[in-house]
């Protein structure tokens, strides 16, 4: 928390005698005003700090100029900080926000809230010399206040998008025209202080602890739809059109008539939808959100999607927000709009709208796509061009899941799970170098410890849930973030979190096997979507009554990479502590989960049928057997028949494990899933191929992470790419070249096949040492400034001894 900040604001809400309160016992809505004035011959500028409980969208003279606060939790509580000078104009000035508050069990379950709606805001005027020309704090004369009647401003009964909320219902006649602007006449009451900023009594805490944003902005900006899919008003109809320039319609809906527009984002994105409407008093508008088109589901209830962009024979499914329509707007002025006030997600939208007793004019509909402004510098292209889409889709499933924090599914969550935003932090770092997102979504887990020990697994969440196993993937996402980043000292804040979670995992330690034991039944044992394991929600069915061998793997790997943070923090009693206990957990694990006759390890002690890929991966990825034992190992995991096997979700640690047994070749095939989805035309990664749910989940966006670190072949070879690994994985392939992103910049790499002789040309940041292998496993280590170049026949060698920095 910001803890030396000497706030001067306080928070402010409307008086119960002015607050209907929330509709349904969901949404509140409250929209603030406060007017000044700026002498015609004065230069000035304005600095504000903001935030609201539970959201806010600030205006300034009409203009969007910020919306948040960024998501945090029961003891963080984030503000902005926004530069408006931009903004201001000579003469009469005005500030406005709109702020809901969500309440009980409704609205978006990722974004925390405590009893009662807030708003505060804390700047004053200023002259370029610094004078304070007048204070524009809540708590201060001047803020007024109108609760929007709950009836005008609520929330939908329960849909099938879980935890995002439902969408609106929003009544325009109950929303005052012209609010954020400077010409308003409001004649609203004055807002009411309910806070202060600070509990002035021996060190008591405020209930809203305030802390600055941690991460930039979100990226906003105005798209149109690409075309209109198809349609029909009156005798009107539309097939396959593309919309006209800047997304406007100009249909007139004649009275008692009804029209109805399926439109094209081009693409899967994230934003909020911006309709605008003229005339047409009592007419209703809803806009409905889709991943895809879709056939009706199967017999046994499983979707049926297909081709995603293929209307034939097919409907949109989804969700959708309701605009009763007041009726302003027509003639010289401006029109009415509507823009939903939580970020949605689609690909496709369905816009109706029925007019009542007189016309109304739709003229236009575009969206404003928004997210993480996550700068993308990595490059990839290779001789394989069905490579090339696999790419670019990871990119956009990437984007579309990075918003204030990770997110699963921004159609269906947009909720932070450990397993996903592990995967999510690591492509991020190799495509853009910024670890920002990563640092918070590592604070917001940490932030989730229970009195137990263990973690929730997704966070913040007003809807607490335990995955055991994914606090496990929170040690090993701090052991990525050091790795990547070399920064020590963010490893050793987070030690005594890695100590708990760990010493949660020992306590169940079973004395008679050594196996870490069942895990509690009130918590989900998830592994990954298979279809072996669906009637099972993702969890190895022996698991239920025995220890399950994955989890006891995991836990291997995450003390080894604990002892390996304790020992490079300082704490090496502890690093050799953990050792020695992920060395028991291994010979228990040999000892108990191993079958001779299947030459597998089983999913549980004493379950000889309960086979899966993911723990002969993890008992590689561990070293709980290594060397050619691995390998032959990796070998019957793809090829013996039976075996649950992963889905993306577990892919990359598949990955990880062909590449740590020396078969990488071998991953070039895995490929199909991918490419089998870009023959569907998807535009992002489905989340996994059981439910047939999500067309969106970015644990699948895996060659963000393989094509610059394996392909082109960067990786660190000590943390913090101090000195950098160059060895690139051919495949099939004649040629690849890119950029990989490092905390020094970039390293950009360039390989290439003629007459079975490879050629490598490396350029790196400064004289950073590098140390290439070549494809027939001949290293070069090698020193100075400038790019380095080598080849090799194409013939593999025995490596040499290793050469050493």
């Amino acid at each position: 928390m910001d803890e030396n900040r000497a706030w001067t604001a306080k928070w402010i809400w409307a008086e119960p005698s002015h607050n209907s309160g929330p509709a349904n016992g969901s949404m509140e809505t409250v929209l603030f005003r406060r007017s000044f004035g700026i002498p015609a011959n004065e230069s000035v500028k304005l600095k504000l700090l903001v935030s609201a409980d539970s959201r806010f969208r600030l205006y300034v003279n009409g203009q969007p100029v910020a919306y948040g606060p960024c998501k945090g939790d029961l003891n963080v509580h984030y503000y902005d900080e926004v530069d408006v000078t931009p903004h201001l104009r000579p003469g009469t000035n005005v500030l406005a926000a709109q702020v809901v508050h969500y309440s009980g069990d409704k609205g978006p379950a990722s974004v925390w809230r405590k009893e009662r709606g807030v708003f505060l805001l804390e700047g004053s005027l200023q002259g370029l010399d610094g004078r304070v020309i007048e204070r524009l704090d809540t708590g201060c004369e001047g803020w007024r206040c109108y609760p929007v009647p709950g009836e005008s401003a609520k929330l939908a009964p329960e849909t099938a998008t879980l935890f995002i909320g439902g969408g609106e219902i929003v009544d325009g006649a109950g929303w005052p025209r012209g609010w954020r602007d400077s010409a308003f006449a409001e004649g609203w009451p004055a807002a009411s202080v309910v806070a202060d900023t600070h509990d002035k009594m021996y060190g008591g805490l405020s209930s809203w602890l305030l802390t600055p944003r941690p991460i930039p902005f979100m990226k906003e900006e105005i798209r149109e739809f690409a075309s209109i899919v198809r349609g029909h008003c009156g005798e009107r109809i539309w097939l396959d059109e593309p919309m006209g320039p800047g997304g406007k319609l100009g249909i007139e809906v004649a009275a008692g008539s009804r029209l109805v527009l399926e439109l094209h984002a081009g693409e899967l994105v994230a934003g909020f939808p911006q309709l605008a409407v003229s005339g047409g008093a009592g007419a209703a508008a809803s806009i409905l959100y889709s991943e895809c088109y879709e056939y009706e589901p199967l017999p046994n209830g499983q979707r049926n999607k297909g081709v995603r962009d293929d209307p034939d024979g097919k409907s949109l499914h989804g969700f959708e927000d309701t605009y009763r329509i007041a009726g302003y707007g027509s003639g010289a002025g401006e029109p009415e709009k509507y823009e939903p006030f939580h970020r949605r997600a689609f690909r496709f939208v369905r816009l109706t709208v029925e007019a009542a007793e007189e016309p109304v004019m739709v003229e236009g509909i575009t969206y404003l796509r928004t997210g993480y402004p996550l700068d993308a510098k990595a490059s990839f292209a290779s001789s394989d061009p069905s490579l090339s889409p696999l790419w670019t889709i990871s990119l956009n499933t990437l984007r579309n899941c990075m918003h204030e924090t990770y997110e699963d599914t921004p159609y269906y969550e947009q909720m932070q799970y450990e397993m996903d935003s592990r995967l999510q932090a690591l492509f991020t770092y190799y495509i853009s170098g910024d670890d920002r997102l990563g640092r918070k979504a590592i604070y917001d887990f940490h932030s989730s410890l229970l009195p137990t020990g263990m973690l929730q697994s997704r966070y913040p969440s007003v809807n607490r849930q335990i995955i055991p196993g994914f606090a496990l993937f929170w040690i090993m996402m701090v052991h990525d973030h050091y790795w990547y980043s070399g920064d020590l000292a963010h490893a050793a804040r987070y030690r005594p979190t890695i100590d708990a979670v760990l010493a949660w995992f020992e306590a169940r330690v079973e004395p008679e096997s050594g196996l870490i034991g069942v895990m509690p039944e009130a918590y989900w044992s998830f592994v990954d979507w298979t279809e072996e394991w669906r009637r099972n929600a993702g969890a190895p069915p022996s698991g239920r009554t025995r220890p399950n061998t994955v989890y006891n793997l995991m836990a291997a790997d995450a003390l080894l990479k604990a002892a390996e943070l304790n020992e490079a923090t300082g704490r090496r009693d502890t690093g050799q502590e953990y050792r020695r206990r992920a060395a028991a957990l291994q010979q228990a694990i040999r000892q108990h989960c191993w079958s001779e006759e299947k030459g597998l390890f089983t999913d549980s002690p004493d379950s000889p049928d309960a086979l899966s890929q993911h723990a002969q991966i993890w008992a590689v990825l561990t070293d709980t057997v290594a060397g050619e034992k691995a390998r032959q190992l990796m070998l019957r995991a793809l090829e013996t028949q039976g075996l649950a096997k992963v889905s993306s979700a577990m892919a990359y640690y598949l990955f990880r494990a062909l590449a740590k047994t020396g078969m990488y070749d071998r991953t070039f095939a895995l490929w199909g899933d991918w490419k089998a989805q870009v023959d569907l035309h998807l535009t992002s990664w489905v989340e996994d191929p059981v439910s047939v749910r999500s067309d969106c989940h970015a644990w699948g966006a895996l060659p963000l992470h393989e094509f610059p670190a394996e392909l082109l072949g960067v990786q660190p070879l000590t943390p913090g790419f101090a000195t950098i690994s160059v060895a690139p994985r051919i495949g099939a392939l004649q040629a690849a070249s890119g950029a990989v992103i490092t905390p020094y910049g970039a390293v950009k790499i360039e390989w290439s096949i003629r007459e079975a002789r490879f050629r490598l040309r490396v350029e790196r940041p400064g004289a950073i040492p590098v140390q290439i292998t070549l494809p027939n496993g001949e290293p070069r280590y090698c020193t100075g400034a400038g790019p380095l170049e080598c080849e090799c026949e194409l013939t593999t060698i025995e490596p040499s001894e290793e050469l050493k920095p």
